[in-house]
């Protein structure tokens, strides 16, 4: 078929809808069923992820910071170096504890990290200008050190609790996408918003966005910080969510895998009909290339099993890195 249009792609839902999903999820769980998950063999992988991270968190982080410079006046000298710093915003997120009680673990294992601070020291991290460069830098050299160059990817939403009576999930499976957005004249936010873009062979985070707002402005957030990074992406795969030509414009060199919506039409640009060309003429790789969207929904399944579904922090600045720490744990833990 050389040139389509839009009745092509409405048939194509209509066959989408009736025939091939249903196909394609039965011959799915058949599949599951055959291969038997082995959980304690799941299990044991796991926690050998999790001691591996662990183990190289202290000469990743002191290699992420040896290049940086920082210009201070002539105050007080901060009591942590960089490293320090970066070590003890990971390791809080990492056993989910308050501030305080943080600190008062700290006392506990002090003779081994050589740290021994105050509860408002730790909350104060999440707002440090040193702090988020050294992240950021740990990020890049995470990504380089796993050769995450030039990628295949996947990219997804989810929504972080701000509170303890309204968890995330329930909110999904109540509301579907409407739960994507909160109104702006609410003051009291129930979620943060995070998008985070995948590799799918090493399963490691490339970039991400959050947002009080949307999970759209959590997008645009992501492609910016992506911009800022030496990674090319080959192909993208995208939720119904992002099914329209302003999300397809964003990945103008690569291929993109989408479900259009019952409305989709044409005249959008090159990008925009390529992928529509893609979902009608080569349907059953099309859809089975966007089925790996499953790694970014296992990938938001295991952060929140380890790290925790809710964020303590309440300013946008904290929360950004709160999120951007349990982005790096999520790496760290595929770095073996």
């Amino acid at each position: 078929m050389g040139q389509i249009w839009e009745e092509h792609i409405h048939k194509k839902l209509i066959e989408l809808d009736k025939i091939i999903l249903p196909k394609y999820r039965e011959e799915s769980k058949k599949e599951r069923e055959e291969r038997k998950i082995d959980y304690s063999l799941y299990e044991k992988d796991f926690k050998k992820r999790i001691k591996n991270a662990i183990k190289i968190l202290n000469p990743i982080t002191n290699e992420a910071v040896c290049c940086l410079n920082f210009y201070r006046g002539q105050g007080m000298k901060p009591s942590l170096k960089a490293s320090e710093k970066l070590r003890l915003i990971l390791i809080h997120q990492l056993f989910s504890k308050s501030n305080r009680n943080m600190a008062y673990m700290l006392l506990l294992f002090s003779l081994m990290t050589g740290i021994d601070t105050s509860y408002k020291t730790i909350e104060r991290l999440y707002s440090d200008l040193e702090t988020e460069f050294a992240l950021f830098n740990l990020l890049v050299l995470i990504l380089k050190k796993k050769k995450v160059i030039e990628i295949d990817s996947c990219g997804d939403g989810t929504g972080y609790s701000l509170s303890i009576s309204k968890h995330y999930l329930s909110e999904v499976n109540k509301l579907k996408d409407k739960v994507k957005e909160q109104d702006p004249k609410d003051d009291k936010k129930a979620f943060v918003y995070k998008f985070a873009l995948m590799d799918i062979k090493t399963r490691m985070y490339v970039c991400y966005g959050i947002s009080l707002k949307s999970e759209k402005e959590a997008f645009d957030k992501a492609m910016m910080m992506l911009k800022k990074l030496d990674v090319n992406i080959k192909s993208v795969r995208l939720d119904r969510y992002y099914s329209n030509p302003c999300y397809v414009k964003q990945f103008p060199n690569s291929k993109v895998y989408i479900i259009p919506k019952k409305n989709a039409g044409l005249g959008h640009g090159d990008e925009w009909l390529n992928t529509m060309k893609s979902f009608v003429e080569d349907t059953l790789n099309h859809i089975e290339e966007y089925f790996q969207r499953v790694n970014s929904e296992n990938g938001w399944a295991q952060d929140k099993k380890v790290l925790g579904w809710k964020v303590s922090q309440r300013r946008l600045d904290r929360i950004d890195t709160a999120l951007f720490c349990r982005v790096i744990w999520h790496d760290l833990f595929y770095m073996g």
